[in-house]
């Protein structure tokens, strides 16, 4: 039997009947309290509302009503015709897990990954935290992306959606946006493709995933430049495929070293558009023997068509996909670069045949994608803000290239040998001899970061035997400014 404790502390209750809080809940509160600092521990009694009601002065109704509350959350608890009590288990403590002892020794060796998270956990992962600092690569400028029209966009749709949309929606994402992005890469990048060929994805990352999973097996080999960039690697071992580094040279990927080394690969990954981090543009011959070599193997293409909106010069040539006429091509694509990262929204564009197994394979990760952003992206494609801004952009990126040369130039001469620029939102520059002597380029990485510049080193981007150092320097993000002061900061790093 629980013994009886004095209530004697319940009296002394602080109400306040000027207080914009009820009474009643004012009881309750100031009861609850006292149960769960441990003044009235399970078991206690509470005093009768008759007797509360006469200490604080109250009407038994307001007292009644602060112990049915108290029971209906399970704080206190009572038989017909007896006392209150407080409860033998408070319902906080059922929200918070005991502890359970271990029967484990220390001894005992934990759990094993899977194959697959041990593979992944040794590829190399990018990491972007906090306010980006020049020379960071791969930040865009984000002061001119048009807020006040993207919310105008946004509130649009969301005032009042279809309800079909709140429920789910199409794997393959929304139509609208799909269509917006098919015209848009037609008339651009002069693509052969419908909106049924378009999956939305999130960012391009995994639209690289879902292309490997339709297309290789574990084991299979494929292309993939040297140097180049490190998300190709990371979808092929999320399956087990086997990269293959291809060398390349002033045309893009070499196919006559490709066929020496894995004649038999069962797809190639490339950035023919501007490759990554070198800015080479792979020349229309490489592309056409690219896409024989794929048909006379019966092997894919995966085309990474990075940063392809900003070129400076010349006009870009077509991409893969729109010369392939064996449906070999998987195209990919971000809108994130154009507009803002954290948008996250990427897309494929793949041959008809490839449309429902890349589907059922999204269907095994999501049912679809997020819904929240892609109405007002495809308004603000099909109403031609995009082009607008991808046109404001290019201008400013131009104009910030021609600051990055000639503070490279003024700060920097002589560090590096001459690297044709004239595409993307960033400059890989290449040691000359006389910088070589002194340092490689993961030394010259980490001096620079002594002095608060963000940069990457080449050779972090090369697989042995190939040894090539120089600096990717990101200028997109920065001001004219920030781009003078960091340069002539990483001159003191790198100039004695």
């Amino acid at each position: 039997m629980l013994p009886r404790r004095s209530v004697e502390s319940l009296i002394a209750l602080d109400i306040n009947p000027d207080a914009d809080e009820s009474l009643h809940r004012q009881v309750y509160a100031g009861i609850r309290d006292a149960i769960l600092s441990g003044r009235l521990t399970p078991g206690s009694l509470l005093p009768s509302t008759r007797t509360l009601s006469h200490d604080l002065a109250l009407s038994r109704n307001t007292i009644m009503t602060a112990y049915e509350l108290l029971a209906s959350e399970g704080y206190t608890e009572s038989l017909r015709g007896s006392a209150t009590r407080v409860s033998s288990v408070l319902p906080d403590e059922l929200l918070c897990a005991e502890p359970v002892p271990s029967a484990a020794t220390s001894a005992t060796p934990p759990p094993t990954l899977s194959d697959l998270a041990t593979r992944m956990t040794s590829v190399g992962h990018e990491h972007r935290l906090g306010q980006p600092v020049p020379f960071q690569p791969g930040v865009p400028d984000l002061d001119r992306f048009p807020f006040h029209l993207w919310a105008r966009l946004i509130a649009r749709f969301w005032r009042k959606p279809p309800t079909e949309l709140l429920i789910g929606g199409d794997p393959a994402g929304y139509l609208p946006l799909r269509r917006a992005v098919a015209d848009y890469l037609k008339a651009v990048r002069a693509l052969d493709c419908d909106a049924g060929q378009v999956i939305i994805t999130t960012g391009a990352q995994q639209a690289l995933a879902l292309a490997v999973r339709a297309v290789l097996n574990p084991g299979d080999e494929s292309w993939v430049e040297n140097p180049g960039y490190s998300g190709f690697s990371r979808a092929l071992a999320s399956i087990g495929a086997r990269p293959v580094r291809i060398p390349v040279d002033a045309q893009g990927l070499s196919v006559d070293a490709g066929r020496d080394r894995a004649p038999q690969a069962r797809a190639a990954m490339v950035t023919p558009s501007h490759h990554y981090p070198l800015g080479i543009t792979m020349s229309l011959a490489r592309r056409l023997a690219l896409l024989d070599w794929a048909n006379e193997q019966n092997a894919w293409i995966i085309e990474d068509d990075y940063d392809s909106e900003f070129r400076y010069g010349e006009r870009p040539l077509s991409a893969l996909q729109g010369l392939d006429r064996g449906g070999r091509v998987v195209y990919v694509g971000t809108l994130s670069k154009i507009t803002m990262p954290a948008l996250r929204i990427g897309y494929l564009v793949v041959p008809p045949r490839l449309v429902d197994p890349i589907l059922a394979l999204r269907r095994s990760i999501e049912d679809f994608p997020s819904i929240a952003l892609q109405p007002a992206l495809a308004a603000f494609i099909e109403e031609g803000h995009f082009a607008g801004h991808v046109r404001r952009m290019r201008q400013m990126y131009a104009e910030r290239r021609e600051v990055m040369n000639a503070s490279i130039e003024r700060h920097l001469g002589g560090c590096f040998r001459e690297t044709p620029l004239d595409a993307g939102l960033h400059v890989c520059v290449r040691f000359a001899d006389p910088l070589l002597i002194r340092m490689n380029d993961e030394t010259a990485r980490r001096r620079a970061g002594d002095r608060g510049i963000a940069c990457a080193s080449l050779s972090a981007f090369c697989t042995p035997p190939l040894a090539d150092h120089g600096l990717v320097l990101g200028y997109a993000g920065y001001t004219p400014e920030a781009i003078e002061r960091a340069a002539e900061e990483l001159g003191r790093a790198l100039v004695p």
